[in-house]
């Protein structure tokens, strides 16, 4: 039985700047690079669905070309990740 429980530190008092969003999508699309980067390594390759033991995904396409839901969970890490660094003292700056 998995006994996992996350508990990521809280983040919802953090507030970024309305012009942070077009940072959010560099990172989300590069947080996708990366993650495609990494399957094609493992030797995944597209396919029209997805199959852990064929090791195929319909994600393994350009950023711009993912589904909208892919393409928010991607975003949603970058705006975590940067609330992150502001809750911990660090600024954004230009």
């Amino acid at each position: 039985m998995n006994k996992y429980i996350p508990s990521p530190i809280d983040l919802s008092e953090v507030e970024l700047p309305n012009d942070i969003n077009s940072l959010v999508e560099l990172i989300a699309k590069n947080v996708h690079d990366v993650w495609a980067k990494q399957r094609i390594e493992e030797g995944w390759t597209y396919g029209e669905v997805k199959d852990s033991v064929k090791k195929t995904t319909p994600c393994l396409v350009p950023y711009e070309e993912l589904p909208e839901e892919e393409k928010e969970y991607d975003r949603k890490t970058a705006m975590e990740t940067l609330k992150l660094v502001v809750k911990l003292g660090y600024k954004i700056t230009k």
